[in-house]
């Protein structure tokens, strides 16, 4: 359940407080951003569409403090898709490191591929072109046009969705998976004009990231709580609770997966199967784990072990 926030409930509520001022709401967002955005190098003023690309691969289900010296690193290294196509598979492994779901930095390397195959290396600006990229959906598209380009696009990420379902729909949390009514309204309050649309966008995943949490909004400090349908409504709880699904992780296949990538990966050239057996004892999960990564081609099997592709 979400945590109760930081603020007592209005006395006269305004049922539907957004319907009339989506320009205050946008004004509120953009100054509150304006003040209180987090110093990120990926919004510099002068972040390429490469690399706005790369931090919203490396930030899907991974925190900031965890991506940010890895991205650095990264773009270090592999400064334009052209760089990235032409490295090793193995070192682009190794320079993803523990940041987890690493079937994402192959996507990112195949996608710089066709980057460099089709669009003479530059990463495009239109939406579906970026769409079609591989391993790139429908929030990863619509975040570079935004914020790499300044288009309007309609970006949904979960902060993005949880904001928007609280001060418009007055609910706790959105549903558990994206909904057409959810990007219908989500367009529906996206300013016309691209620069502002695109402010608005970053500036209410920020305030999500920061301030409408899932478990502890700080709704003393938001900008737009007295906007807030979940707030008039005195914080109904989450509708969707009994739908969620609270995911394991201990002794898991994929907590299998990243402990023998990690120690192929710590180790370097082959890594004989006894010694994986001391990463994860398990022998059955062990080699399904193992047949995983290689068909994913995180892994390659030897006569002797396994190794980096």
């Amino acid at each position: 359940m979400t945590a109760a926030p930081h603020s007592p409930r209005p006395a006269s509520p305004d049922p539907h407080p957004t319907a009339a001022h989506p320009a205050h709401l946008h004004r509120a967002v953009a100054e509150w951003y304006a003040a209180h955005a987090r110093d990120l190098p990926w919004r510099a003023a002068d972040a390429t569409g490469w690399s706005v690309l790369v931090s919203e691969v490396m930030l899907q289900q991974t925190p900031v403090a965890r991506v940010e010296p890895v991205w650095r690193a990264w773009l270090a290294a592999w400064p334009t898709p052209a760089d990235l196509a032409a490295a090793p598979v193995a070192d682009v492994l190794r320079a993803w490191g523990r940041l987890g779901y690493p079937r994402r930095a192959l996507r990112l390397r195949d996608a710089a591929a066709a980057i460099v195959a089709a669009h003479d290396g530059e990463v495009p600006l239109d939406l579906d072109t970026l769409r079609a990229l591989p391993g790139i959906g429908e929030y990863t598209a619509a975040a570079v046009a935004a914020f790499a380009y300044g288009r309007r696009a309609v970006v949904l990420d979960t902060n993005v969705r949880r904001v928007l379902t609280r001060v418009l729909d007055g609910e706790a949390l959105p549903a558990p998976s994206l909904t057409s009514a959810e990007r219908t309204r989500a367009a529906a309050v996206l300013p016309r004009d691209p620069a502002a649309a695109a402010r608005w966008s970053v500036g209410i995943m920020e305030l999500g990231a920061l301030v409408c949490t899932a478990r502890a909004p700080s709704c003393t400090a938001c900008p737009v709580a007295g906007a807030c349908a979940w707030r008039a409504a005195g914080y109904p709880p989450d509708p969707h609770a009994h739908r969620r699904r609270v995911q394991a992780w201990h002794g898991t296949d994929r907590q299998a997966r990243g402990r023998l990538l990690g120690a192929v990966r710590e180790a370097g050239g082959v890594v004989p199967d006894a010694v994986l057996g001391l990463a994860w004892p398990e022998a059955e999960q062990r080699e399904r784990a193992l047949a995983t990564l290689v068909a994913d081609g995180l892994l390659v099997s030897r006569d002797d072990g396994y190794a980096l592709p």
